[in-house]
């Protein structure tokens, strides 16, 4: 669990933001983890790009439990499950709104990422997406605090990472889109809970409908990884198998890449297991998938019910 123990604090001269911007939202999907939205929610204050509206997607009350009522801050309650929150988002988007910003609850956007975004959006009408440049992620080893997040974006200068990766999928814990480029697309409902790979079916949605997908370098930002309201590991390593296998039906991932994700889940679980419970569970999941997929019976629902 990542600890709120040491609260972030900046330099008084760098709190000012520069304008708020009515065309841009936030959107913020989240369940049992009220106190890192508060700082979430603090924190987007304070970019020098403000947005004009905050949607938090919550399950229950206590989900925004301390956050206090404010002109830019709307709270939807929804069904859980991260592609049913998102929509519910997009579903109460204020009629101005140009540009929709989705960043997960734990995720720390450097003070200009919004801005950045915003002006390769107006310099390149092409672009439907944009996604950010994570300088750390927790997902992809050990956890970070909030304050971690706060100390690795002090020194970083977006000017330092001008530069923009070519059709690159989103990645959901920091990704915008343009909204005249999806206003009739929605996240896959079928992919519940934790969602895994909903970003990139949504942006290959975008895609197909000829917008580009982007990766901003100057768009910087810190994902901390939370544990707490994420999906078991049985359930996720179904996931891996069953979510590539209907996106792969879709057409919204291609065989070849379809092949690559999920052998290289197996793969890492199957290695890591002996020395990981988590890992175990996953794998076990991945076979369950898999005996399934050989009936016809693999469908991204059935990991409900682990």
């Amino acid at each position: 669990m990542a600890s709120l123990a040491a609260r972030p604090t900046f330099p008084a001269q760098e709190l000012r933001p520069v304008a708020i911007d009515p065309r841009v939202a936030v959107g913020v999907a989240t369940r049992g983890r009220p106190e890192f939205v508060r700082l979430v929610v603090e924190h987007l204050r304070l970019q020098t790009l403000v947005p004009a509206k905050i949607l938090i997607a919550c399950v229950e009350a206590g989900d925004v439990e301390g956050l206090a009522a404010a002109p830019d801050l709307v709270i939807i309650a929804s069904q859980p499950g991260l592609t049913l929150q998102r929509n519910a988002i997009l579903d109460r988007l204020p009629e101005d709104c140009e540009f929709i910003v989705f960043f997960d609850d734990d995720f720390f956007p450097q003070r200009e990422w919004l801005a950045r975004a915003i002006a390769a959006f107006e310099a390149r009408p092409e672009v439907a997406c944009i996604t950010g440049h994570v300088i750390a992620n927790g997902v992809c080893g050990q956890v970070l605090s909030a304050q971690d997040a706060f100390e690795r974006l002090a020194p970083v200068r977006p000017d330092d990472h001008d530069w923009v990766d070519e059709n690159i999928s989103p990645y959901g814990c920091n990704m915008a889109f343009r909204r005249s480029a999806i206003r009739a697309l929605r996240f896959d409902e079928r992919l519940v809970h934790y969602g895994w790979l909903e970003d990139r079916d949504f942006g290959a949605q975008v895609e197909r409908q000829g917008g580009r997908l982007v990766r901003l370098g100057a768009a910087l930002g810190v994902h901390l990884g939370v544990a707490s309201g994420r999906m078991s590991d049985r359930r996720l390593g179904y996931a891996q198998i069953a979510n590539p296998l209907h996106l792969l039906f879709k057409r919204t991932m291609s065989p070849r890449l379809f092949a690559l994700r999920v052998l290289t889940d197996l793969a890492s679980n199957a290695l890591k297991a002996p020395r990981s419970r988590a890992r175990r569970a996953r794998l076990a999941g991945n076979l369950i998938a898999i005996a399934e997929a050989l009936v016809g019976l693999c469908m991204p629902e059935r990991a409900a019910r682990f």
